[in-house]
């Protein structure tokens, strides 16, 4: 395996040999679709595993298994280094963007700024507030979120990595934009969070939003929503459950008192099984160091975009220091070429008009090899 992200290593990191021996599936798979579901490791064996003797042992170990909620909770807020009381466990995203939307009153600043590269169920969510009275904008580009806030903006949208061609925005400048507009800003870290440092103080976001799926190695039906100031919103949620309660163990049906913390923004029971998967991924992800798993993606990356150039494939372009975790693959047809990749062993992803192809700590040099390998197979059809 080839060394990438050369360098002293911060001590009790995994390299990223240590981390893809996590991955036993990788020596028959070569898993370059990360962006849409984490491959299977054996911390997330384990973590099953462990739920499911809890199970058999306890019966009905529901103590347990709020444990574990709660500990995914702080590593998600440790990871982008928040306060646990700022974390909200949510289904996904599109619920988290629906809380902070349904918290919003749209009366006196009744704009909404998002964009055409923001993933579509958000977007939908945003959309949906019209008839509450937003004005929903969209910024084409990132240079043009400047100019659509202004003085009546309430909330900005803004996808830390475009989730199709893994553009990453320049956030905290849009940020600073604004805030000096005084509106909130919005962030969705789904394609970042995992792959590259994900500060929300650096970021200078308002909310944020990331699920466990993906780069954060977990399983689908859980996602974290961050809040800066929960008790600061306009209206209280319009969606909630026992778990947005202040003491929801007081089952009383006739108080709806809504938690002072982000918890506020919960709703029912957590998704039990993805509690354990998340709390497992994150343990990983902790044991990384952020900047370097950055480091090796962003030279992944580099490499794959000129290995299938050069053999005559069409790329999306995107400046290497502004591209995420994943390239994208130009294809007249995107998810036949993806099925006809991983008949051949290669996982890979489609969205649009590109076969997405991604990268994390645990690839190295000799995935890209694999991949053109079958490209090549691929297309001599």
């Amino acid at each position: 395996m080839s060394t990438l992200a050369a360098g002293p290593r911060p001590s009790g990191t995994l390299s990223a040999e240590e981390f893809r021996a996590h991955f036993p599936m990788l020596e028959r798979v070569t898993h370059l679709a990360g962006c849409g579901l984490a491959p299977r490791s054996t911390a997330l064996d384990e973590a099953l595993a462990e739920m499911l003797e809890a199970m058999a042992s306890h019966g009905a170990p529901w103590h347990l298994f709020e444990e574990r909620t709660a500990q995914a909770r702080e590593r998600f807020a440790a990871l982008v280094g928040a306060d646990p009381e700022q974390i909200a466990v949510v289904p996904n995203a599109s619920v988290g963007a629906y809380q902070v939307a349904s918290t919003a009153d749209w009366t006196a600043r009744p704009r909404l700024v998002t964009t055409p590269l923001e993933f579509p169920s958000l977007a939908h969510v945003w959309l949906a507030q019209r008839p509450r009275g937003a004005e929903v904008v969209f910024a084409e580009d990132p240079e043009a979120y400047a100019a659509a806030v202004d003085t009546t903006t309430r909330l900005v949208s803004v996808p830390m990595t475009a989730y199709q061609d893994a553009l990453r925005m320049p956030v905290a400048e849009i940020a600073g934009i604004a805030h000096a507009r005084g509106a909130e800003v919005f962030v969705d870290a789904y394609q970042a969070a995992g792959v590259e440092p994900v500060d929300v103080h650096r970021l200078d976001c308002d909310y944020l939003v990331a699920g466990t799926s993906k780069y954060l190695l977990g399983l689908p039906g859980l996602a974290f929503l961050y809040a800066r100031r929960p008790e600061a919103a306009d209206l209280d949620p319009a969606l909630t459950g026992w778990f947005g309660r202040r003491d929801p163990f007081a089952f009383d049906p006739r108080l709806l008192d809504f938690s002072g913390t982000a918890r506020r923004y919960e709703t029912g029971t957590p998704p039990v099984p993805a509690c354990y998967a998340a709390a497992a991924g994150l343990a990983l992800i902790a044991r990384t160091d952020p900047a370097r798993v950055r480091a090796h993606v962003q030279e992944l990356t580099a490499r794959a975009a000129d290995a299938l150039r050069a053999q005559g494939e069409s790329v999306r372009e995107i400046p290497a220091a502004r591209r995420g975790a994943h390239i994208g693959l130009l294809d007249p047809e995107p998810a036949r070429l993806a099925e006809e990749l991983g008949r051949r062993g290669v996982a890979v992803s489609a969205r649009g008009d590109v076969v997405r192809v991604a990268f994390h700590y645990y690839n190295h040099p000799d995935d890209i090899a694999s991949l053109c390998k079958a490209l090549r197979e691929c297309r001599s059809r």
